[in-house]
């Protein structure tokens, strides 16, 4: 068994006991000002954001993930990395969800990525998380360039399947993605559906998630981490208050 490292056990205590927890993704594809970066980063930090996912699936050179990395981490917050390929790799990170797009139709995106990287991800000592990702819906850019075959929105019974062979092989973590921008979020009966399986292992549920509403509607149905990307570029404010707000819940 890969051993735990110290962000992802400080992470299964932090649900464990409870706590509803957000993660605050920034693509460094879309980064033009690194003091913006930081202050953006400010921000979400104190208002409660519990990690920084960096990463994106288009356009992203090893040195840009760098150049956000270190400008994350002087906000004290963990920075974990989010790869949509190799190039997403960068030393200076806390740790990496090591991901295997299951449903992809490419097998280098399930398996052929991974072994290329793991060596480098080894060399570096980075904490890697054993995570399963899921692409649900319309996927956008991820579901595009992974080449994945997109659950169908109604029918969750795929996506319990895919969960439970994702847990079967040992991965710790199970990220269920509707994609960057997505018209809508993966369905809260799909989030019930997959936690209930997946029980101990972390569920974190990710695009089209805009409001409050919609954060607490995934979370209560079993989403132990909620990610916002999109919001957080286009109204810093909202996205603020589904942090607040959302931490509250698991008080």
């Amino acid at each position: 068994m890969i051993e735990v490292g110290p962000v992802e056990r400080k992470l299964v205590d932090r649900v464990a006991s409870g706590e509803k927890l957000h993660f605050s993704l920034i693509d460094p594809d879309k980064v033009n000002d690194l003091d913006q970066v930081e202050k953006v980063a400010t921000e979400l930090a104190d208002a409660g954001t519990d990690a920084f996912l960096v990463g994106g699936s288009l356009g992203v050179t090893q040195n840009d993930v760098e150049e956000v990395v270190k400008v994350l981490k002087r906000v004290g917050l963990p920075v974990i990395l989010f790869p949509g390929s190799i190039a997403g790799i960068a030393r200076n990170a806390d740790a990496i969800l090591f991901l295997s797009l299951l449903n992809s139709e490419d097998l280098y995106y399930v398996i052929g990525a991974q072994m290329s990287a793991a060596p480098i991800v080894y060399r570096l000592g980075l904490e890697a998380i054993p995570t399963a990702y899921i692409i649900v819906g319309y996927g956008g850019a991820a579901g595009f360039v992974g080449r994945a075959r997109p659950i169908p929105l109604d029918k969750p019974e795929i996506c319990v399947a895919y969960v439970l062979a994702a847990k079967y092989m040992g991965m710790r973590f199970i990220y269920l993605e509707a994609g960057s921008g997505a018209p809508q979020p993966v369905p809260v009966t799909m989030v019930s559906a997959a936690k209930r399986v997946a029980k101990d292992r972390v569920l974190i549920v990710g695009g089209g998630i805009r409001d409050f509403d919609t954060a607490t509607r995934i979370a209560k149905a079993g989403a132990d981490i909620i990610v916002t990307g999109t919001v957080i570029e286009t109204d810093i404010e909202r996205a603020k208050e589904i942090i607040k707000r959302l931490k509250a819940l698991g008080r």
